[in-house]
């Protein structure tokens, strides 16, 4: 009779260890994985919200441009110091942001 509740006690132990280190590795993938890009995605759509024409912006594929026109999900992106080179792209395309300078008076 012993046996057997040291053998269910011992069972018990052992799920009550496997459950706490389930939620340990949770945990860890909630502050190490899932919080960091939820960050990153709010930083992104604030960025994509205060973008306006004059901003110099950075594209994913590595093209410094002028915003010069802005739509709902698109914006018309000024290349290159000739000002002929207007292309139509995605705010998903558009990586990094830099305000214009105010000139001092």
């Amino acid at each position: 009779m012993l046996s057997i509740l040291a053998t269910a006690s011992s069972a018990a132990a052992g799920w009550g260890g496997m459950i706490i280190w389930l939620v340990i590795l949770f945990a860890f993938m909630y502050f190490f994985m899932i919080r960091p890009q939820q960050k990153e995605t709010k930083k992104k759509n604030l960025m994509m919200a205060e973008l306006a024409v004059g901003d110099t912006v950075l594209t994913t594929s590595g093209f410094y441009g002028t915003v010069i026109d802005i739509s709902d999900d698109t914006v018309i992106v000024e290349f290159g110091s000739n000002k002929n080179c207007r292309i139509p792209m995605q705010k998903a395309a558009i990586s990094a942001v830099e305000k214009p300078e105010e000139a001092a008076e």
